[in-house]
């Protein structure tokens, strides 16, 4: 009879190697969400391409598409790297992940402000925007908070400590002053707490509280004068054509002149002429409109669909509740933002702050999107492996 091997027996080079085989089968590419994956790196090569369309005049006409290019070679490291472990690994240091996006929060409060406003960290290469990581950092410890209840909120008190896990770096966020992205943080913790088992009629208070909250702050004018002008031009266009309702004047322009095959490549007017302000980052959809036309425009969203059909695949799926609480989270954020981003750009939303996933400048916003669809394929390459 051949002697059990107890613990200590086990050579350490076999755990070892279990522990790499165990690694390179959870990445097998068998199990990896292909598409998911091809049509973020789609979308990214798209955004790539119009970034360069409309930053390629002046001097350094390349800088943006240089910066961009690095920032998604980064972010596929990003995105492999959270593909990798376990995700329930996240949930004992969802808190620890939190507060310190939170102590990131208080810390942009310490710089110069850029544009009126206190949003970045500046770094060596990039300046940092807390307020991108905090719409991550909250989905996972909301997520970690339903799953540990099981997907059931029935108290008023535990429904309260959830609707605060999002309402604090929202509030933060408010002040630095960013009321789109604070908006968004909210929007998708009412969403996860919605399926992950709250009352209807707690979501639906938290609602009516956040409406009398924004009438207040109206009322005693906390609201800066262009956060209220943006929201007037919205309700009466055309009131202030040269001034904040300038932005989305010379969008729908764009838009409208792209037709339906657009401009072409590079020859956009409003573009290249620069008569669209932002137009690399939050209008960047303008650029689309104007140049690829509603072609352009209805391939890309094409690319949104395949991209939130995989994710709602993944969530759908997932074996346990925190798995599905992340992937909901996730798309919450995604369709929220392609929503509002889109929308802005058309004049049927407010105008904000709020990015296009994957196609508008900025290495935080990539970074937290990659991190979200590595997240994604974590969960979905789990669905295939033993607990």
């Amino acid at each position: 009879m051949h002697k059990a091997l107890g613990p200590t027996d086990i050579h350490p080079g076999l755990v070892k190697r279990s522990f790499v085989s165990e690694l390179l089968r959870r990445l097998s590419f068998r199990w990896i969400d292909k598409i998911l994956i091809l049509g973020a790196v789609c979308l990214t090569v798209f955004g790539l391409l119009m970034i360069y369309s409309a930053t390629f005049t002046g001097e350094n006409s390349t800088i943006y598409f240089k910066k961009q290019l690095l920032f998604s070679i980064v972010s596929l490291f990003v995105m492999v790297f959270m593909a990798s472990f376990d995700y329930r690994r996240l949930m004992p240091y969802s808190k620890h992940i939190y507060a310190a996006v939170i102590f990131l929060l208080c810390a942009v409060f310490l710089f110069p402000a850029k544009g009126g406003a206190k949003r970045w960290i500046p770094l060596i290469i990039f300046d940092l925007q807390p307020s991108e990581l905090a719409k991550l950092a909250t989905i996972i410890l909301l997520a970690t908070f339903i799953a540990d209840r099981r997907m059931v909120i029935d108290s008023w008190k535990e429904y309260l400590v959830a609707f605060g896990i999002g309402a604090f770096p929202a509030f933060l966020i408010f002040l630095e002053p960013d009321f789109g992205m604070s908006m968004m943080v909210m929007l998708i913790s009412l969403v996860m707490l919605l399926i992950g088992g709250a009352k209807i009629r707690h979501v639906a208070a938290s609602v009516l509280g956040l409406i009398a909250a924004f009438a207040l702050a109206v009322q005693f004018n906390v609201l800066k004068a262009y956060q209220l002008n943006r929201l007037l031009v919205f309700i009466k266009p055309g009131i202030d054509p040269l001034g904040s309702g300038y932005n989305i004047a010379q969008s729908k322009i764009a838009i409208g002149s792209g037709q339906l095959f657009g401009r072409g490549l590079f020859r956009g007017t409003q573009t290249n002429l620069r008569f669209i302000p932002s137009h690399h980052t939050d209008f960047i959809f303008s650029v689309v409109g104007e140049e690829l036309g509603f072609i352009g425009g209805a391939f890309l969203l094409m690319l949104f669909i395949i991209l939130m059909w995989r994710a709602y695949k993944i969530a759908s799926t997932a074996k346990e509740p925190f798995g599905t609480m992340v992937a909901t989270g996730i798309i919450s954020m995604f369709l929220i933002q392609i929503v509002v981003n889109i929308g802005m750009t058309m004049g049927i939303m407010p105008t904000t702050g709020i990015t296009l996933p994957f196609l508008s400048y900025g290495g935080s916003s990539l970074l937290v999107n990659y991190c979200a669809i590595g997240l994604l394929v974590n969960i979905g390459t789990h669905r295939f492996t033993q607990h």
